[in-house]
């Protein structure tokens, strides 16, 4: 099978039937070339419905939930974006081509150098890449429209969600396992935030975000 019909085949038997009918990201996951963003060990599996793994420990993302990620999101092309866990720098990549500038954390610095490597091969001008410890960043004061945490957290840090805008939104994956939840949180108001629940699905923790007790009495 060649690769375009890989591809053709990922959009059509994975990403499309979960519900992602957005033209625009069909076109946009079938021009950028995903496999050039997996470790070459794991090339065979660019296109396929699994987590790919990552050095540190990390992994990406499986594509459907990729897609539908930014599906729900709904970018615009004057929106600023945050995202917390570069990985190999894909997710980045596709916030890229849809918003006006992203900047993405990583903590593990190989993957600063994969992801930097991969997003300049790709001609990502308004991306950049940073290392640092996503879980202490939002004590800075910058604020964004959109905020992508591209792994699972227990809970979502509420001065986390205090760095976006007024109609901003929040991707993250909340819980533990063996079920957790893909969620949209919508800043509406100032002090008003709102939670939308997308599917159920398991993800690599994001390192050093807060977990709850596990205490019992």
């Amino acid at each position: 099978m060649s690769i375009e019909q890989a591809r053709f085949n990922m959009i059509e038997q994975q990403i499309r039937p979960w519900n992602v009918l957005d033209a625009g990201i069909l076109e946009l996951l079938g021009s950028v070339r995903r496999e050039d963003f997996v470790p070459a060990a794991y090339r065979g599996l660019a296109f396929m419905d699994t987590e790919i793994p990552l050095p540190c420990g990390q992994n990406m993302l499986s594509p459907k939930m990729e897609a539908r990620i930014l599906q729900e999101l709904a970018l615009r092309k004057d929106e600023w974006v945050l995202e917390i866990g570069a990985g190999s720098g894909f997710m980045a990549a596709l916030l890229g081509h849809r918003a006006a500038a992203v900047q993405t954390l990583e903590i593990h610095e190989e993957l600063v150098t994969m992801a930097r490597a991969n997003l300049q091969r790709a001609g990502m001008s308004n991306v950049t890449v940073e290392q640092a410890d996503g879980a202490h960043y939002s004590t800075k004061s910058a604020e964004f429209d959109v905020i992508v945490l591209s792994g699972s957290v227990a809970q979502i840090p509420q001065d986390l969600l205090q760095r976006l805008k007024p109609g901003g939104r929040l991707a993250a994956i909340v819980g533990d396992e063996p079920v957790m939840r893909a969620q949209i949180v919508t800043r509406a108001t100032a002090t008003d935030f709102r939670t939308r629940d997308l599917f159920d699905t398991v993800a690599t923790r994001l390192e050093h975000f807060p977990e709850p007790s596990r205490f019992q009495f």
